[in-house]
């Protein structure tokens, strides 16, 4: 996550709602046209059952008292609004108390294809969806728990395991031989991500083990190198009960993997 941000978000009224304008909205509707198209085919099952769910707008952007009602029912969830940019205790902590933090702004046409920092499209369309399922919902909820009581140095390791599973996870259809789909929300809100994580060549792609993903670094401003499949999608729940603490130790003594990636250049000054 980048550490400053042009964006700032907007504040809701007193019944949770934000008076979006008419070219923000259009934003919204132009993401959601352009992607709805692409995760229709690409996308796990149990993200789409999880847009049904919501029944997002497609021509404005979403009020969260509405998602609200469909995750407390489903999943006893529900999302909170944050600023542009929060530091891991506060994204932990809102976890742990089965609160999704969405930044409540959307990017602007020059971002139109790409921004590092979350904005309410990636949140919403990226991950609320999969938040109406119990077993994405429980392994979030005990990530929170985890991130929240463990040391800055722990949290770094517990980063990675999120980056590639909730952010940017594939997984086998149902019967653990099926297609390929995504589930990763940083995968779906983009579409090139979206593409590119199916149909290239480029990356590799491995089957998921919580100790390599905790040992593998990343970055966050291109396509990734490295994709990691879940078995299937209920595989999150049995990951969610291991102990992922005592697997973060073991990967603090192994060391992290090569990067698959070149150093980021550094800015001019």
């Amino acid at each position: 996550m980048p550490k400053s941000t042009q964006y700032q978000s907007r504040e809701s009224d007193k019944n949770g709602l934000i008076a979006w304008s008419e070219e923000e909205n259009q934003i919204w509707s132009e993401l959601y046209a352009r992607q709805i198209s692409l995760v229709e085919e690409r996308a796990c099952q149990e993200y789409l059952d999880g847009l049904s769910l919501l029944k997002l707008s497609e021509d404005r952007i979403p009020q969260l008292p509405d998602i609200n009602r469909v995750l407390i029912d489903k999943t006893g969830w529900q999302t909170a609004e944050v600023p542009a940019l929060i530091n891991f205790g506060e994204f932990f902590r809102l976890l742990a108390n089965k609160q999704f933090p969405v930044a409540t702004f959307i990017r602007t046409r020059e971002e139109f294809d790409y921004l590092q920092e979350p904005d309410i499209f990636h949140e919403v369309f990226g991950h609320c969806p999969l938040l109406t399922n119990p077993a994405f919902a429980h392994f979030t909820h005990t990530y929170g728990k985890l991130g929240l009581a463990a040391s800055k140095e722990d949290r770094v390791y517990l980063a990675r395991l999120y980056w590639f599973t909730v952010e940017f996870g594939l997984v086998r259809a149902k019967g653990g031989d099926g297609d390929l789909k995504i589930y990763g929300g940083g995968i779906l809100s983009s579409p090139g991500e979206t593409l590119y994580a199916l149909d290239s060549d480029i990356p590799v792609r491995k089957p998921l083990t919580a100790i390599d993903a905790l040992r593998t670094p990343y970055r966050i401003d291109i396509m990734q190198p490295l994709y990691y499949i879940l078995p299937e999608f209920d595989h999150l729940f049995e990951l969610a009960e291991t102990d992922i603490m005592a697997l973060v130790q073991k990967a603090k003594k192994l060391g992290l993997f090569s990067p698959l990636f070149p150093p980021k250049e550094k800015k001019a000054s």
